[in-house]
């Protein structure tokens, strides 16, 4: 691997320090056992615009945002971050199937009520956003975008915000990340 060649020497941006790309960088380093330099921008696309001028190497960044760039043969996208290939780029491996082991670093949103919310209006907006996403035309929206809708249960969902807090921390912790001043 080149980055084990030159350590310190290859760049990597992101979207800024803390960004989900930062993260997922710093992740990438602790598990490749690689060190590269960070290059924090202010926002997703001025990184790949750093990326495309060869103001640096390599960017963890949403493939949807830099398809067209990929297509046009500016870009070049190695593997994908998620556990499993990504159903828009099948032929593209995962990062743990190019030699990095248990590496996964994946954009995620879910959906949130205030704390004093009954919880059988709180069971019914569950159910029905699981039924929405359930509907072949919102799954076929979100796969062309790019995202794999999950839905599941509030329960589901509290483990998976447990183990990503706990996670993300010990990379934090880890990569010594310091809030900014």
């Amino acid at each position: 691997m080149l980055a084990k060649a030159r350590p310190g020497q290859i760049t990597f941006g992101s979207a800024g320090i803390g960004s989900g790309s930062h993260l997922g960088g710093e992740l990438f380093q602790l598990l490749a056992g690689v060190n590269l330099v960070h290059v924090p921008y202010k926002g997703s696309a001025l990184v790949t615009t750093a990326l495309l001028s060869g103001e640096v190497a390599v960017a963890f960044s949403n493939p949807t945002s830099s398809l067209p760039h990929v297509k046009a043969g500016r870009l070049r996208m190695v593997a994908v971050t998620t556990r499993e290939r990504w159903p828009l780029l099948p032929q593209l491996p995962t990062i743990a199937e190019s030699g990095v082991p248990g590496f996964e670093s994946i954009v995620w949103y879910a959906m949130f009520a205030p704390a004093g919310t009954p919880p059988d209006i709180t069971r019914q907006l569950n159910a029905e956003i699981n039924r929405i996403l359930q509907q072949p035309d919102a799954r076929e929206h979100f796969l062309r975008i790019g995202m794999v809708p999950v839905g599941g249960t509030m329960e589901a969902l509290g483990e998976f915000l447990k183990i990503e807090i706990a996670r993300w921390a010990k990379v934090v912790k880890e990569a010594g990340i310091k809030p900014i001043e």
